[in-house]
């Protein structure tokens, strides 16, 4: 058994690409070393800035022999038909079996192949893995036809300690296959040779390259943590910053700066953001939470106080004249009120069928206004205040320099403004939440803006009939359904949906209704709670029934559903109330009539069916009276006393009896079950 070890050796690959591009590579190998015939034991991908690793231990030194038994024409086939056949298995006619079959004799053939040696197939593979990789982007460089993310300067491809007879063509030359590679570009910049992985790696690390990815990443958090702690800082936590930094760099070197004072009064999330989005700089925060006026930079170069010192004031220099521009903008923005840049907002379009920017403020007024009546505690004019002002801070100097500050900059000039507290937090909050991860609003009024915001876009794009298909939502409208369930579900609001996207509807000039809208909601509420250990099909019961739009109601009865089905008199409920509805479904259908009136008591003459009746009346009206008080779990109790008549009709008691009358009035009774436990849910949606 021997390892295959493939590095391709090019210019800085972008960051962003760089994970998903190990784990191609590594999937276009094995997928074709298994097409090959190939097993191996072990497989992974390592990539840096300049290079893609495959690693795959545990081939054998040849192929497999393979025996494949191959059926041909009939033994009378024409002798055209004949000849194609040989020539494809390589065969003589006395070499192929005749076989008698109900169709005919036929040829038969068995083609041995002896399987091939590795290291004569493995080039083939290598080089055509390296062809059919996709890049998001590409380019060719110098006369060559070839594409790649970068220009590429070498493939190692090393298998058992020997070197692959082979080539990459570039079409207007070749990168030939060796077992060199380089290290850092400056601090080992010349080539070594390699005979493994182990060899490679350690070599590598000799030269200040540190393959392993997650190691580079623990490096630069360890490095970061340890600077912060001996200012009795904090590191703030970005493991989205730490995944691109951890591409940028082969050598990581954490090293502290500093941030002038002068730029501490701009707000803390503008500094974070230009220091992270160009500079790619970790923060550290204070005791109480507040940013602290540090920088951690992660320099490429080995550990050198001269040099770091040099490092550390570079980007000093540099990050001061970022954050010039960001003071700026913070300056020149507060000079506005931002009430006066509503206008401008009209100038902008939301969506070519939905009008602008002012056009959906105009109605997120009027919507917000309408649901602070369905929010506890919130107040109508402040939530109608908030709702004006969210969209203005996308005409400030700093959201456009910022896009990913829009709503939070809204709440700092909303304060500067001198608007009240519980404005300014409804935009800032209004695009929340964003994920299932991201914090959702509580505060009244924010959680007024935030539905507002969310329900006016999916009633507009819906009205529209520009609704999700498949995978594709191009307007978010699935994060958006998310969000208002979430918003609905953990402020337990008593909101019916259905009048609340009625409502935005009728602010749109022109569209009618969304439809379908409560069904899109049906589906995403079951992804949302099946997160939650929530079976989908309960979910689908209760939807079923129709009518219900209120969902902290409606996750009531599910709650209670699951709980009561959970248990064994639940299941066996369930099992009754399912065969009484099949059977009656199944006679109605025979019978071409319904069986969904009222039995006559006069006709019940076994003890089972008077007792299944009594105990119908009695869960029916212990069924309502829970209802009506939205005891769910009550409901659920006195349907679940059904089990024991349910089961001793049906051990007992002949549907199909000879009476016809008879018949008729047991199967009216078997319809009321069902009509009895559907006061809950749709028994028929739910599985098992």
């Amino acid at each position: 058994m021997s390892e295959l070890l493939v590095e391709l050796f090019s210019e800085e690959i972008p960051a962003r690409m760089q994970k998903k591009a190990a784990d191609d590579l590594l999937q276009l190998l094995t997928d074709k070393l298994k097409k090959a015939g190939l097993e191996y034991s072990s497989a992974v991908s390592h990539v840096t800035p300049r290079r893609l690793v495959a690693v795959i231990d545990g081939l054998p030194e040849k192929q497999p022999d393979t025996r494949e038994e191959r059926r041909g024409p009939k033994a009378d086939a024409p002798e055209k038909a004949l000849e194609g056949f040989l020539g494809s298995v390589g065969l003589t006619l006395e070499q192929c079996e005749k076989r008698e079959t109900p169709k005919g004799t036929f040829l038969y053939a068995v083609v041995e192949t002896k399987g091939a040696e590795t290291k004569a197939v493995l080039p083939g593979i290598v080089a055509d893995a390296v062809k059919d990789f996709a890049w998001p982007k590409s380019m060719r460089w110098g006369r060559h036809a070839f594409r790649w993310v970068r220009p590429m300067h070498g493939v190692l491809a090393v298998f058992g300690g020997e070197t692959l007879a082979g080539a990459i063509d570039l079409g207007g030359g070749e990168l030939t296959f060796g077992n060199q590679t380089k290290g850092h570009r400056f601090l080992a910049p010349d080539a070594f040779t390699v005979t493994d992985f182990a060899d490679y790696a350690a070599k590598l690390r000799a030269a200040y390259v540190i393959v392993d990815r997650e190691e580079r990443k623990q490096i630069i958090m360890d490095g970061a943590t340890a600077l912060a702690k001996a200012e009795n800082l904090t590191l703030k936590p970005d493991l989205g910053l730490l995944e691109e930094v951890c591409g940028l760099v082969e050598w990581p070197v954490p090293v502290m700066g500093r941030i002038d004072e002068a730029f501490m009064d701009v707000p803390a999330e503008a500094l974070v953001t230009s220091m992270r989005s160009h500079q790619k700089y970790f923060s550290a925060e204070t005791a109480d939470g507040s940013l602290a006026a540090r920088f951690i930079t992660v320099s490429n170069m080995k550990a050198d106080a001269k040099r770091d010192a040099t490092i550390r004031a570079g980007n000093e220099k540099v990050l001061r004249a970022r954050l010039s521009d960001a003071k700026f903008f913070w300056d020149q923005d507060r000079a506005v009120k931002l009430e006066s840049r509503r206008v401008k907002l009209s100038d902008i379009l939301f969506y070519q069928k939905l009008g602008t920017v002012a056009d959906k403020v105009a109605r997120l007024e009027k919507l917000a206004a309408w649901l602070a009546g369905h929010v506890p505690g919130a107040d109508a004019g402040k939530a109608r205040r908030a709702a004006a002002l969210c969209k203005a801070d996308l005409v400030t100097e700093m959201v456009g320099e910022f896009p990913e500050l829009q709503g939070i900059m809204g709440r700092y000039y909303a304060l500067h403004d001198g608007e009240a507290p519980e404005v300014a937090d409804a935009i800032a909050d209004h695009y929340s939440p964003q994920g299932p991860n991201d914090r959702c609003p509580t505060a009244p009024e924010s959680v007024v803006v935030a539905l507002a915001d969310k329900i006016d876009t999916l009633a507009g794009f819906f009205a529209i009939d520009e609704k999700p298909t498949g995978s594709k939502d191009p307007f978010a409208l699935r994060r958006a359904a998310l969000g208002v369930i979430r918003l609905i579900v953990e402020n337990k609001l008593r909101l019916p949906l259905g009048e609340a996207f009625a409502e935005a509807a009728g602010l749109y000039q022109g569209l009618g209704a969304p439809e379908g809208i409560l069904d899109f909601f049906a589906d995403r509420l079951k992804v949302h709670l099946r997160e939650g250990g929530v079976r989908h099909d309960l979910v689908s019961a209760v939807f079923a029934l129709g009518g219900e739009d209120d969902l902290v109601r409606l996750l009531a009865r599910v709650e209670a559903l699951q709980s009561v089905l959970s248990t064994e008199d639940g299941a066996n409920l369930l099992a009754g109330v399912r065969r009484a509805g099949n059977i009656v479904k199944a006679e109605e259908k025979k019978d071409g009539m319904s069986y969904d009136g009222a039995p006559d008591e006069g006709l019940l003459d076994q003890a089972e069916e008077k007792a299944l009746s009594q105990s119908l009346v009695i869960a029916e009206q212990g069924a309502d009276k829970a209802l009506a008080a939205e005891d769910f779990e009550g409901a659920m109790a006195a349907i679940a006393g059904l089990r024991g008549p349910v089961d001793a009709f049906f051990d007992k008691v002949t549907v199909n009896a000879d009476d016809a009358s008879v018949r008729k009035n047991r199967l009216a009774l078997l319809a009321r079950v069902g009509a009895t436990a559907n006061r809950i849910a749709d028994f028929s949606q739910i599985e098992g």
